[in-house]
């Protein structure tokens, strides 16, 4: 079962610093944030702490903790500990995990999704940039969600790909959520938004670029990425940096072939080509890697659903005792009218049945029960998310991983605004 255990984490954080090494040590001797926050304050040993660390603990209390967190909440900036549900799982095995991460907007679009990382450089080339957002666009038509680091160039090209086709794409920054920067990007923000992205920082609200945060946020935009895309990079690049630790974490590196084998433009993808990296020729060899039945795919649905469990055993509203309770119970209580009759849900799987079969999209796959129920509740109207929840009296950030699933195998699609609809 998760635990809210985000304001110890906060906690650690105000202690040992943001990123620090010292917040891991520290969880790793006490087993978890709440213990390592209770040895701490009641001196226990174990750890050889600071002056510095001494006098942190003694004067940052919890509750200014949960006081940051209700500030951030106050900007529209939403906070997450490591132990946290919506914490992605692809960054809980990686070196240094992020204790904290701040986000804004739908944080939900990183868990259990065909993750993609694109980088290259700042000032790509015409080749370059309309690589990065054609190959991005198809990616992200087909259900992929671009995750990039929202700088000029290369990263807002990939970005746009995705939200020009109404899809959501993360942005990792290396600032706090609430500085503008980069200023030329500003203009993108709502757009990504809208169309269900997310912008993810390490950092606190009102932490400025610098430069050092950048390498430390690779790490994030490394992980996040079920596979890495390099679009054009020289050797200097930092996406060299971000390809590497790419590979440190196991995942596939794609490079686009060089324009021009001569200059400097494309010299780090050549040696990431001469390392053994993939090369990039389309949308084809990265749709491959997740394949149904490939580890990536078990990948994917390992994420989505680990905890989902004990997340409608404990998140969805319910009137009796039963701790089995789930998403169909849910629905099943729902007040005369609400949602279909049971002619109605059988005849709705039906056509979504045929409707999938004769797409392709996912062979012998069946939808869940879950699913179906969804599905049943959109095929008069297109809803919003927060309208979808009410009537199935689902929380919000549960269902979304439904309807993600969903979106994969061809049967809803998502519209500008968290609006779904079905595709029949």
């Amino acid at each position: 079962m998760f635990v809210d255990d985000t304001r110890y984490w906060v906690w650690l954080t105000m202690v040992f610093g943001v990123g620090s090494r010292r917040i891991w040590d520290t969880v790793n001797i006490y087993g978890d944030a709440e213990s390592a926050y209770s040895a701490l304050i009641s001196g226990g040993s174990g750890l050889s702490i600071t002056q510095t660390e001494k006098r942190n603990i003694g004067s940052i209390s919890l509750e200014q903790a949960q006081e940051y967190i209700e500030r951030c909440a106050g900007k529209g900036i939403g906070v997450i500990g490591c132990g946290s549900r919506e914490y992605p799982p692809q960054l809980r095995n990686i070196f240094n995990p992020p204790a904290v991460l701040h986000y804004k907007g739908n944080i939900a679009c990183l868990t259990g999704t065909r993750t993609i990382t694109a980088v290259g450089t700042r000032r790509p080339s015409a080749y370059g940039a309309d690589a990065a957002y054609k190959i991005c666009r198809q990616l992200a038509g087909d259900g992929f969600v671009i995750v990039s680091g929202f700088a000029v160039g290369t990263d807002i090209t990939a970005h746009m790909g995705a939200a020009d086709c109404r899809r959501p794409t993360a942005c990792i920054l290396g600032c706090g959520i609430d500085v503008d920067y980069p200023k030329p990007n500003m203009i993108y923000r709502e757009k990504i938004l809208e169309n269900g992205g997310v912008f993810v920082s390490e950092y606190p609200p009102g932490t400025s670029p610098y430069s050092t945060n950048f390498p430390k946020r690779n790490r994030i935009l490394a992980a996040l990425g079920r596979l890495t895309l390099v679009f054009e990079a020289s050797l200097k690049s930092g996406s060299l940096i971000t390809a590497n630790m790419a590979a440190d974490c196991g995942r596939d590196v794609f490079v686009l072939p060089p324009a021009d084998i001569f200059g400097s433009a494309f010299s780090g993808n050549i040696a990431l080509l001469r390392e053994g990296a993939q090369p990039l020729y389309g949308t084809g060899e990265v749709i491959d890697c997740f394949s149904i039945g490939g580890s990536l795919d078990a990948e994917v649905r390992s994420d989505r659903y680990a905890g989902m469990g004990d997340y409608y055993r404990t998140s969805l509203s319910h009137e009796d005792d039963d701790s089995s309770v789930n998403i169909i119970k849910a629905a099943e209580r729902k007040k005369p009218g609400s949602v279909k009759t049971d002619q109605n849900y059988a005849e709705t799987g039906e056509i979504l049945d045929k409707n999938l079969e004769e797409s392709g999209v996912c062979g012998d796959i069946e939808l869940t029960e879950a699913q179906q129920r969804i599905c049943t509740v959109l095929v008069e109207e297109s809803l919003h998310v927060e309208v979808l929840a009410q009537k199935l009296e689902a929380d919000p950030a549960g269902l979304m991983t439904e309807l993600t699933e969903l979106e994969i195998l061809g049967a809803v699609r998502q519209l500008p605004g968290k609006t779904f609809e079905l595709c029949i």
